[in-house]
């Protein structure tokens, strides 16, 4: 079932497609986690190795050491990389940079001129630039780009046919709503024409197909058993992303988070470019739900947690049983 609210484009009113397509963003961490997980079940690597030895000199410089971060904290956002990802502060900072492209090593070089932020294994911080560097090792590794990967590895067997890796096009296939971005001021912005920053997993999709990989992944069919109970492992979360996800924890690309009516449910949210998407799949595979919302309400943290409540309560009213 497909419910939608609202138009997709302020301007000329024209009604939503329940099949539009959205920029997965970080919902994408997710492919990313499942691949490394597969290539770890063939023994092409070890979620023990080091970033040093997949990587040799990459991560070094104001005291970060590759030799000391391991797959697995990359994975689960423990490895006190500090993350300095471009984003756009302002309307005027989204029409001046919106199609600069960046490459994977350039954001990583990016990172270096930073300390950490603290010790691997000592703290848990979100890290985009964690996954550029599992981006990097998929390459090494298997030789082809990492979206290439996604596709021949998750998208093509689970026929997910509307998941789309876009490069650097700043622009969407049709149909989707246009995204839009609130900036301090109360400026609104038709942020939809943008390069994301990391090519190498732009991805675009549509609920349906996100609801059939997540329901997939619980249910074993893209992971062996002990894989999926290694992405299931999880630690806590920084108060600050506790704040948005309540007593929620990380695994190895994927969060868990309570539900109301008792148990637990897995996701992996995704925000860029105007587009916020939630999504929710319970233990067994057996329920799912995507909210996909085209305007970002980022002008305030209050705004955005309100944002981000308002679609879990719409996640967790889907995945709990009526009663």
């Amino acid at each position: 079932m497909v419910a939608t609210s609202g138009v997709a484009d302020l301007r000329t009113h024209r009604p939503l497609a329940p099949n539009g397509y959205f920029r997965t963003a970080s919902t994408s961490k997710a492919f990313v986690a499942t691949v490394i997980l597969q290539l770890e079940e063939e023994g092409m690597l070890s979620l023990d190795d080091t970033v040093e030895r997949r990587l040799p000199g990459v991560v070094k410089g104001h005291g970060n050491d590759g030799s000391a971060i391991t797959i697995r904290q990359l994975l689960q956002h423990t490895s006190g990389i500090h993350d300095d990802y471009p984003d756009f502060s302002s309307p005027r900072d989204y029409y001046e940079h919106r199609y600069d492209v960046y490459r994977p090593e350039q954001l990583v070089a990016r990172a270096m001129n930073h300390r950490p932020d603290f010790p691997p294994g000592h703290g848990w911080a979100y890290s985009n630039t964690g996954y550029l560097l599992l981006d990097m090792i998929i390459e090494r590794i298997t030789g082809n780009p990492v979206h290439q990967e996604i596709t021949h590895r998750i998208l093509g067997p689970l026929g997910l046919a509307h998941t789309r890796w876009t490069g650097t096009s700043p622009t969407l296939p049709h149909p989707h709503a246009d995204a839009y971005q609130l900036f301090g001021g109360g400026a609104l912005v038709n942020v939809t024409e943008q390069v994301l920053n990391d090519a190498g997993t732009s991805f675009v999709s549509t609920t349906a197909d996100i609801n059939r990989f997540f329901r997939s992944l619980l249910a074993g069919r893209l992971l062996h058993p002990r894989q999926l109970d290694q992405m299931q492992r999880t630690v806590a979360v920084s108060g600050a992303a506790e704040a948005m996800w309540p007593d929620g924890r990380y695994g190895l690309g994927l969060v868990q988070r309570p539900l109301s009516c008792g148990g637990i449910y897995w996701s992996h949210e995704g925000g860029d470019g105007g587009y916020v998407t939630l999504n929710g799949v319970t233990d067994d595979g057996r329920r799912s739900a995507v909210v996909s919302m085209s305007t970002a309400r980022a002008d305030s943290e209050a705004h955005a947690l309100e944002q981000e409540d308002a679609a879990s309560a719409l996640i967790d009213h889907a995945l709990c049983p009526a009663r």
